[in-house]
């Protein structure tokens, strides 16, 4: 099992999770976060760290979300390796909780 971010971290992204995590899962788009799945060790920290609660057990995401497994292997492949915390995006605390946010990711 491993972790992944899901739908709500979209137009969030806050980096709350990187900052616990003990190895280098998490990688960054423009207005995502991804976790590799290659490199979770499924060690726990991350997911009560995140403020948007869109990091979930692979186990535990929703029927409708399952997709985000396959796009969090995708695109951790893509994109680089965030290491260290940041501020989340401008207007995070008004999406956060937003429904159908997936049209709006930007590869």
């Amino acid at each position: 099992m491993t972790f992944v971010v899901v739908e709500n971290c979209i137009k969030c992204k806050y980096t709350d999770c990187v900052e616990v995590c003990p190895v280098d899962c998490f990688h960054e788009g423009p207005n995502f976060l991804v976790i590799d799945p290659e490199e979770c060790i499924d060690c726990t920290l991350c997911e009560p760290e995140c403020p948007a609660n869109a990091i979930l057990a692979e186990d535990d995401v929703p029927e409708d979300q399952k997709h985000f497994i396959a796009l969090n292997k995708e695109l951790s492949a893509e994109w680089p390796v965030l290491t260290e915390k940041n501020d989340g995006l401008p207007g995070a605390k008004d999406w956060d909780g937003k429904p159908d946010k997936f049209k709006l990711l930007e590869r």
